[in-house]
């Protein structure tokens, strides 16, 4: 069985730029590439959880937003996206999963979010008002991860 990882560490640095990027954007949601170092294999991720083990976030990459409606939902910019995941890989980084703003929304992912999630086994942070939080996709359903500063 593989683990999957139950926390998402986030240094402190990190954070301050994805509410800057927040704070920058609005009204408009932002979004963007957590890179890092996975835990877990994302093509299993449907195993138990070890509570002990978390996903690093290193960098959070800024990936223009080209959804229509950039206010109420976001689209990450595809060939940002891909670039952003080549510079990764050649620079020995996984990709950990993606961040969106809810510069007015709670901090749960929407019924959009839930339409729109398709890389099972990765992170999806939002980055709300009064909190950063995070959940993995696990192809069904987002399951909660405790977000912590290393």
């Amino acid at each position: 069985m593989t683990v999957s990882a139950g926390r998402l560490l986030v240094p402190a640095d990190v954070r301050e730029i994805l509410r800057e990027r927040r704070v920058a954007g609005a009204p408009a949601e932002v979004c963007g590439v957590l890179l890092g170092e996975r835990a877990g294999d994302a093509d299993t991720e449907r195993g138990e959880r070890d509570a002990d083990t978390a996903d690093r976030v290193a960098e959070a990459v800024p990936v223009a937003n080209v959804a229509d409606d950039p206010e109420r939902f976001y689209e990450l910019d595809p060939a940002e996206t891909v670039a952003a995941i080549e510079n990764a890989e050649t620079r020995g980084r996984d990709v950990v999963g993606f961040y969106h703003s809810h510069p007015r929304g709670p901090a749960e992912p929407s019924e959009i979010d839930h339409k729109r999630a398709t890389w099972t086994g990765y992170v999806y942070a939002i980055v709300a008002p009064e909190e950063i939080v995070a959940y993995r996709w696990t192809g069904e359903s987002f399951r909660p991860l405790r977000v912590e500063t290393p």
